[in-house]
């Protein structure tokens, strides 16, 4: 059974990879299909803010075209979000536009998604990103926000160098 979130999901308070909701964030690159796309995932201070820091080079050689910081979003399974809007996030980068990719119970094949974009401007700035946004990527159904167990912050779909840092992550 889905359990309701808090709206804190990861505010980088812990000074390593672990999340304020208790689940880890992972790096996942493009190689796990053949890819070589290569980067990095550290807890960093930037501008004087504790963040989660992705950083690495995109490349669509050989299939690829990722990189990805992403987080199970409950240590008991699925969590139920109906009760939000959508996901705010406080970001600083590199003026690149990048995807949060939230995952559910129907997600069940590795590229499936709901996808939405957001810039990253060289500054630290909260993006307020509404459920309603998010499109639904090579899977039929619509998003399910109360089985959602997954999000993704992803550098993804083209040649760039990725700079992407998180200070806070939250429904709202």
């Amino acid at each position: 059974m889905p359990t309701a979130p808090s709206p804190l999901i990861d505010d980088r308070a812990s000074g390593d990879l672990n999340a304020s909701l208790g689940t880890r964030w992972q790096f996942i690159a493009d190689t796990v299909m053949g890819g070589v796309s290569r980067g990095g995932l550290a807890a960093e201070v930037v501008d004087a803010r504790p963040c989660l820091h992705l950083t690495g080079q995109v490349s669509l050689a050989h299939n690829g075209g990722f990189i990805q910081a992403g987080l199970d979003l409950g240590t008991a399974g699925l969590v139920d979000a109906r009760g939000w809007s959508g996901i705010e996030l406080v970001v600083r980068g590199n003026d690149e536009t990048y995807n949060l990719h939230l995952r559910t119970v129907d997600t069940r094949i590795v590229w499936q998604s709901y996808r939405t974009s957001f810039r990253a401007p060289p500054r630290w700035e909260t993006v307020r990103l509404p459920f309603g946004t998010f499109e639904p990527y090579r899977i039929d159904c619509p998003l399910d926000l109360a089985v959602l167990r997954r999000l993704g912050l992803v550098a993804i779909g083209r040649e760039m160098t990725a700079d992407l840092c998180l200070a806070r992550v939250a429904f709202y």
